[in-house]
């Protein structure tokens, strides 16, 4: 199957209806691999450029004709290459080195080609380096010693000739060479506008990607805890049918509660895909160590044999930041311990002071069995990066029968 062609955005599009100018000018691009298709100001420049070279040839032919300008011994000859060198012009933008190095030998005689002379020597220093300019301009200034020798002035002597037209030369390549300097600058703050926006549309991308794996985590840290509590309590009325009808009535009541907690989770979840811009605060507050004891509760009442190691009120006021990456790790812990090793006791320690840090682990024994329920490996994962994010350190793995999830995590003093 072919691959589907890639969505364009609006600044591609922009980019490619002047790519085309950029090979144009580019001095890299060799004669013979510029863009054949002229655009219609392409046309305009050159018909311009044509007429008035073709004008340097009709004009003076004109006034010869009416007596008015002597007629040199060369006319005939003048004609027929002025009229060569205008048709040249149409290739200047294709070989613009090419055509004024053609015009070299008409420039030695000929008078009325002077006008596409120009004009070829004006294109070279458009689109060419200093150093090309320089040698084909030298070349054309050369021609001038024997050009004044064939058609010398009986006004002026032989070096003011000269002189004047070696400042013609020098001031029509200065002129292409500003020019040049000019389309190179619009193309660089074309080329710097459209990494800017690039740029801009990476850094937004990328700010996306890493809002929605803050939200899949999230997601996985409360989701997770909520509906393998749903498994559990629901795990045990399968396997104890003949309980009596208050302890049926509080388990059922329990899922009822969990499922509740779980849809408004995931309502919150969903309110912050869908991009609430209310400017109103939607959810509860994020949970710390401070809701740490609860979510030990709820885990009892489950019917897991959790312990506690330490006091919370002997740790002090932890950062919320800090303590939401403590909570999710414990929270994290025991909801593997429910799915890979049901009924065994759970001990949980949190320890740590400003300054020092604040350590987090959370025990279980193996379950000879193994696991109740398949994991994915998916929260331990995204576990790790949100204690890296946070600049702490995360460590799991089984040892000596038991299962240890640890973590220590910056506490500034």
């Amino acid at each position: 199957m072919d691959a589907a062609p890639a969505k364009l955005t609006d600044a591609d599009k922009q980019r490619s209806r002047w790519l085309p100018a950029i090979l144009a000018d580019d001095p890299d691009v060799e004669d013979g691999e510029r863009p054949v298709r002229r655009s219609t100001r392409d046309w305009i420049v050159d018909t311009a450029c044509f007429l008035l070279a073709s004008g340097w040839v009709v004009f003076p032919t004109i006034l010869i004709m009416r007596g008015e300008a002597p007629a040199g011994p060369l006319l005939v000859v003048d004609q027929i290459a002025a009229g060569l060198a205008c048709a040249a012009l149409w290739l200047r933008r294709r070989w613009p080195v090419g055509v004024a190095l053609a015009l070299l030998p008409v420039a030695v005689f000929s008078d009325l080609s002077t006008g596409a002379i120009a004009v070829s020597l004006f294109t070279v220093a458009v689109h060419r380096r200093w150093p090309v300019v320089l040698v084909v301009g030298g070349l054309h200034v050369a021609s001038t010693v024997p050009y004044f020798l064939i058609r010398p002035s009986a006004e002026l002597p032989y070096w003011t000739l000269m002189v004047i037209a070696l400042s013609f030369y020098a001031a029509l390549v200065a002129w292409g060479m500003f020019v040049r300097a000019r389309r190179q600058l619009v193309i660089s703050l074309r080329e710097r506008a459209h990494r800017a926006e690039t740029e801009v549309r990476l850094r937004d991308e990328r700010a996306r990607h890493l809002e929605r794996e803050r939200i899949a985590r999230e997601m996985h840290d409360v989701l997770a805890h909520r509906i393998s509590l749903l498994s559990l309590h629901a795990g045990a009325l399968e396997f104890r049918p003949d309980a009596p009808a208050d302890e049926i009535a509080r388990a059922a009541g329990t899922i009822r509660d969990s499922a509740y907690q779980a849809l408004q989770d995931l309502r919150e979840v969903l309110g912050v895909l869908r991009g609430d811009t209310s400017g109103e605060p939607s959810g509860r507050p994020q949970p710390t160590v401070d809701d740490l004891p609860a979510l030990l509760e709820e885990s009892r009442q489950a019917g897991m044999h959790v312990t506690m190691r330490g006091e919370l009120d002997e740790i002090g006021e932890v950062p919320a930041t800090v303590g939401r990456t403590a909570y999710r790790i414990v929270q994290e812990g025991l909801t593997n311990a429910r799915k890979h090793a049901p009924g065994r006791e759970v001990e949980v320690s949190v320890t740590g002071a400003a300054g020092s840090g604040l350590e987090v682990a959370v025990r279980n024994a193996l379950s000879p069995s193994g696991p109740a329920v398949p994991g994915s490996g998916s929260g331990l994962v995204g576990l790790a990066e949100r204690v890296s994010l946070a600049g702490g350190r995360l460590e799991h793995g089984a040892a000596s029968g038991e299962f240890r999830l640890g973590a220590w995590l910056p506490w500034p003093a």
